[in-house]
């Protein structure tokens, strides 16, 4: 990271401001407007921004929109302020690029070097972490022609972004839409900490070729047309390790029970509402899986039986009579029946202790219970942990060891668990 030295007039001294320096990349397609709110995140969170697009995006979004967002003069060719050698300087100087959308076309050049332009140049010269989010019509990424691409991008440390499934241009629906741009921000910011954190260019992408399910949520047991059973649980957590993963290189799918957060971006996701609906998207996609990360909250109970009208009160002021019948247990299930060799499983575990012993007591049974291979353990006592934005907790392997995971956001505790998961993956239990 570059360090810039500003005058404080005010203070009549010199004050270093280190910003990470980011180029956002935009190519020509209609997807381009979405790209300011990707520019205005970056700009207020503290970045320094370079918009740099391509000449058919400029057909989408004008240049004096990009200036006046970005707060610099914007270019799409080589020709503008050549003393200045932008073609290489950009990249040599950024700590991140980001391109979104990426066309078809422009993964095309990405891939086979070409550089015609300056967003090219620059994704050719630059030694940083690139994202790149596609954005085009199915038939087009899924073109064996783009998929090669892809594949080629990256196998060289490049993460491309599984765009999402939704309407297109026109009438158009199907995958090849452009992530949120609020994701994009979000897994861009993960990959540019974990950079800027000494991660080495193998070591960002250590889940690449990796194919991790992940839940989130909580489930609820239908009572009656407008009831259930439920719990806290807002996914918070879960979305933050599916998010994690995706910038780690995984291929994710995310099984989410009853949140109202967007979609992560890169992830497919499978959306549930019961504890035997979240069960089989589990067991179907865990076969394919390198890594089962239970951090959904499934009910323990469900009602035996689900009443066709709204419960209505009595009369006479008593309550009715629910019976409830034990959920099949998820965790322990897909712990012992392991769909393949060296698959790791990781379980979660909510407790506020009891008479019978503390949290870590209960957290340490239920390990040895559940037969994962390790089990993150929160105090939810009085409440904490749910909806709140940041988390702690405590790592229990199923090799004995006991590692403590001080208060930090959600986004940390997840790269926490993913550097133990990417560490059993690499030396699987005999």
């Amino acid at each position: 990271m570059t360090a810039e030295v500003r005058s404080d007039a005010a203070a009549g001294d010199r004050v270093d401001e280190r910003r990470p320096r980011v180029v956002v990349g935009v190519a020509g397609g209609i997807a381009a407007y979405k790209a300011c709110e990707l520019l205005r995140r970056f700009t207020e969170s503290g970045h320094d921004v370079t918009v740099v697009p391509t000449a058919a995006a400029l057909e989408f979004v004008g240049a004096p929109t990009w200036a006046a967002l970005s707060g610099k003069p914007v270019a799409a060719d080589v020709w503008n302020a050549v003393h200045e050698v932008p073609h290489v300087r950009l990249g040599q100087q950024a700590d991140l690029v980001v391109v979104a959308p990426a066309t078809a076309d422009l993964l095309a050049k990405a891939a086979h070097g070409l550089a015609d332009d300056l967003l090219t140049n620059t994704l050719l010269t630059a030694r940083c972490p690139v994202v790149l989010a596609p954005a085009m019509h199915t038939e087009m990424w899924e073109h064996a022609a783009t998929t090669a691409n892809v594949a080629t991008l990256r196998s060289r440390g490049v993460v491309v972004v599984e765009p999402a499934e939704g309407r297109l241009t026109g009438a158009d629906t199907g995958r090849g839409r452009l992530p949120d741009p609020v994701e994009i921000f979000e897994l861009a910011r993960d990959v540019l900490a974990r950079s800027s954190a000494g991660a080495a260019a193998g070591e960002l992408l250590d889940l690449a070729g990796r194919h991790v399910v992940v839940s989130a949520g909580g489930t609820r047991e239908r009572l009656d047309p407008v009831r259930f059973l439920g719990n806290r649980s807002s996914g918070r957590q879960g979305y933050a390790l599916a998010r994690a993963a995706a910038a780690r290189g995984a291929r994710v799918t995310l099984v989410a029970a009853n949140t109202d957060l967007p979609d992560p971006a890169g992830v497919g996701v499978v959306h549930v509402e019961t504890t035997a609906e979240l069960r089989a998207a589990i067991v179907d996609a865990a076969g394919a899986a390198d890594a089962v990360v239970m951090a959904a909250a499934p009910a323990d109970f469900r009602p035996t039986a689900e009443s066709d009208t709204k419960i209505k009160k009595s009369a006479d002021g008593s309550a009715p009579t629910i019976t409830l019948e034990q959920n099949p247990d998820i965790l322990a299930e897909i712990s012992a029946q392991r769909a393949r060799p060296g698959q790791v499983i990781v379980g979660f575990a909510a407790e506020t202790g009891d008479a019978t012993g503390s949290v870590l007591d209960l957290a340490r049974a239920k390990l040895a219970r559940k037969g994962c291979d390790l089990l993150v353990v929160n105090d939810v006592s009085g409440g904490a942990v749910f909806g709140s934005a940041d988390n702690e907790a405590v790592l229990l392997g199923a090799d004995g060891t006991t590692s403590p995971v001080p208060r930090g956001s959600k986004g940390a505790l997840a790269h926490v668990i993913w550097d133990r998961v990417t560490a059993l993956l690499a030396s699987p239990a005999p």
